[in-house]
């Protein structure tokens, strides 16, 4: 776990990585991150990803509804962070959005999110696990988790899942009402902009949105106008707990 310090007076950042992150892909984001909104930042990575214990059973579709709903509260409440701005991406930003939905946070940061499932994500993953079987990345992935297999495949056999195209979470988006920024790579690969429109309709509070010229990961492909976007987004949203 990274624990960055911060403010005391500012509500603290809570990162939730994507599909095949960790602490350490998230490449100096968090420390950019933290110096720019002067905010105490907090990253972990998910059972099975990074250094962290392999997940306690097999993840199922309802994954990320476990990791919202069971796991993040347990987490929060041992670092005795409430209501913290929860920052997500990919899945880490639908983790990010049903915990929203469940329970007090200050804002949202949903970046490259996913509300339900494209037919070009799944063609990706498709590809990814071929990729990944040919052996390299597979190699570059071992530099970064202890387990490289738990961690690809605990994402991987999830979305392609036979059940998975059923899963979709904008029914719980109506619960959150706190200010929401909204981040999206303009060439990404996993997913199009009407994961953002379906967001944008539908949630209660206050959204802004920013499109970026880059892939799925604009924290590491555009981390200087992520962060930017970030600290405006916070400045001017003003979150409270």
């Amino acid at each position: 776990m990274l624990d960055l310090p911060g403010a005391t007076d500012r509500t603290p950042l809570v990162l939730l990585h994507e599909g095949l992150g960790s602490v350490r892909l998230w490449r100096g984001f968090p420390e950019r991150l933290a110096a720019a909104t002067g905010r105490q930042t907090v990253a972990f990575s998910r059972w099975g990803h990074g250094q962290s214990d392999p997940p306690p059973k097999r993840r199922t579709p309802s994954f990320m509804h476990e990791e919202a709903l069971e796991v993040l509260p347990e987490l929060l409440a041992e670092l005795g962070i409430r209501a913290p701005v929860l920052v997500g991406h990919s899945d880490g930003a639908s983790i990010a959005l049903i915990h929203a939905a469940h329970h007090p946070v200050a804002a949202v940061v949903a970046i490259a999110p996913h509300v339900f499932v494209e037919d070009k994500c799944l063609a990706e993953i498709r590809s990814a696990r071929d990729v990944y079987r040919r052996g390299a990345l597979r190699q570059r992935m071992a530099r970064h988790h202890r387990d490289p297999d738990a961690a690809f495949f605990g994402w991987n056999d999830v979305w392609l899942d036979p059940a998975f195209p059923q899963w979709d979470i904008t029914d719980h988006l109506e619960g959150i009402t706190c200010p929401v920024l909204l981040i999206q790579g303009e060439h990404d690969q996993y997913g199009t902009m009407a994961q953002l429109d379906a967001i944008e309709q539908r949630v209660r509070g206050p959204v802004r949105r920013v499109h970026l010229d880059c892939q799925h990961s604009p924290p590491t492909e555009r981390p200087e106008e992520t962060v930017a976007a970030i600290a405006e987004f916070l400045a001017c949203a003003r979150p409270r707990p």
